[in-house]
């Protein structure tokens, strides 16, 4: 059986770029909610 090992390498590099952009936006949602709020970090 072949497994195509280059597109199944791509999927968990897209994936993890992906959780690790999503991670950054939230975070930096939640600092510029924290600066709106008035709790300069």
């Amino acid at each position: 059986m072949h497994t195509a090992w280059p597109k199944r390498l791509l999927w968990l590099i897209a994936l993890w770029g992906g959780s690790v952009l999503t991670l950054a936006a939230i975070s930096l949602l939640f600092r510029l909610l924290m600066t709106a709020a008035g709790l300069k970090v």
